[in-house]
């Protein structure tokens, strides 16, 4: 969708306006999203952890990370569609309300069956990534769309790291109070109602668009009528750039989400560290996203000034191709101090290929672009399903896996360059994106009004 007042800046201190609302409220939900899906992985481990507990097998541990991913492919799918004609508001609010209930209820599992199925029902709260893409895109301008929706996305997957860092020393925490069978179920608690309370705040703090909620401005006559949006998956689905990009979103957030599932039990096994440690390493990863997905976007902003959208497809393609062989790096790092900068520089290259992604999804098809944005957000659960049929063995081996992973990375790279447009397009997203400029001036993102 297109609309007229879209904001021409980001405020990142400022909450006055819808725009900045919206940035701020859907950032902070993804990254409880985040943190309820992923909650789980680094209370696996240990004498009170998961697979002590109920006793799940090596087999088991990786059918849970492929579980995690697999339901939020199917959800992505239909939730942005949704968002084109209920709007994020509605959407985002029911997302959240539903998701609770897993991320709470799978303290109750008393077997492998019973876990794995409750790490499946958590996995569509991963949809929350197509709500968060498309509410920003409808609010902010071209000149600045890459980076709202780089920096929304990079603060969300935020929770990824932070969760690795956190749910451990809750557990410890807990376990001073209950029995070790006890500590993690009570654990899962504490994220489920952090989405309850989230829920409330979308719906009271945000609307769709720039000018009101959609049913307000379709009643208003300022936008199509919900019908006028159907056929929009088909379309999106018949362009082939939009394939390519699903393919590419499997290359990097596909593997964010394997790293997510995996890296705490890659250093406590391979490097022999406590649970805690273990987590804390593998949380820098994910705490890359304070600005890592944040300069993708920032960088295509500013290519596309010069380079126009050709420019952010090369972008995206150098991005890829590093993160590969930045990947193949880290999986062949044997000492812990090298272990650790090869992840960050490694996560570095990952995250801001995400941005630079999400940086050239507006730009496909407007009238399509929840339908876009739930094809290509797909792609990365997709991938992480395909990657963690990589990890269905002993931890000790998933250096090999990550290696296998890189190389597939570096291929899939030059799939950018299969992503390209029309002169018409590139004509008609420059004369736009200038017009923004010439409304804004250069500040792409500030910390001030």
């Amino acid at each position: 969708m297109d609309f007229e007042n879209k904001a021409t800046k980001i405020d990142l201190f400022s909450f006055s306006t819808p725009q900045m609302r919206a940035f701020h409220v859907t950032w902070f939900a993804f990254f409880l999203c985040f943190f309820g899906w992923f909650g789980i992985v680094p209370l696996m481990k240990g004498d009170s952890g998961v697979i002590a507990t109920i006793g799940l097998s090596p087999a088991q541990v990786g059918n849970s990370v492929i579980a995690a991913v697999s339901l939020t492919i199917v959800a992505r799918l239909i939730i942005g569609p949704m968002c084109a004609r209920f709007g994020s508001r509605k959407v985002y609010t029911c997302l959240l309300l539903m998701g609770s209930l897993p991320v709470m209820g799978i303290g109750l599992a008393q077997t492998p069956t019973q876990f794995i199925f409750a790490r499946v029902l958590i996995g569509a709260i991963g949809a929350s990534f197509v709500i968060t893409q498309y509410h920003t895109s409808v609010m902010f301008a071209p000149n600045v769309v890459g980076a709202a929706n780089a920096t929304t996305a990079g603060w969300g997957n935020l929770g990824g790291g932070v969760t690795q860092a956190v749910m451990p020393l809750l557990l410890a925490a807990i376990l001073t109070f209950v029995p070790a069978a006890l500590g993690w179920r009570l654990a899962m608690v504490a994220p489920g109602i952090a989405m309850l309370s989230t829920a409330a705040a979308y719906w009271f703090l945000t609307q769709d668009a720039p000018d009101g909620n959609y049913s307000e401005l379709r009643a208003r006559g300022e936008m199509p009528a919900a019908a006028d949006t159907n056929g929009t998956f088909v379309e999106a689905i018949k362009d082939s750039r939009v394939i390519a990009l699903f393919f590419i979103y499997a290359a990097c957030f596909g593997i964010e989400l394997t790293i997510n599932g995996t890296a705490a039990l890659y250093y406590f096994n391979r490097f022999e560290l406590n649970l805690a440690t273990a987590g804390l390493v593998a949380g820098l990863f994910g705490l890359m996203n304070i600005f890592a997905r944040s300069m993708g976007g920032v960088f295509s902003d500013f290519i596309n000034r010069g380079g126009g959208l050709k420019g952010r497809t090369q972008f995206l393609f150098v991005c890829l191709l590093l993160e590969g062989v930045a990947l193949v790096l880290f999986a062949n790092m044997g000492a812990l101090a090298l272990a650790i900068p090869a992840l960050i520089v490694f996560s570095l290259f990952v995250q801001m290929s995400e941005g630079a992604t999400f940086a050239i999804v507006p730009y496909i098809n407007k009238r399509a672009t929840g339908a876009i944005a739930g094809i290509v957000g797909a792609g990365g659960n997709f991938g992480a399903m395909l990657a963690g049929f990589l990890f269905r063995r002993e931890a000790e081996l998933f250096g090999q896996s990550y290696m296998i992973l890189g190389i597939l990375v570096a291929t899939c790279a030059f799939m950018a360059l299969m992503v390209r447009f029309s002169e018409k397009e590139e004509k008609d997203a420059a004369e736009e994106t200038a017009a923004r400029l010439a409304a804004a001036g250069e500040s792409v993102l500030t910390g001030a009004n």
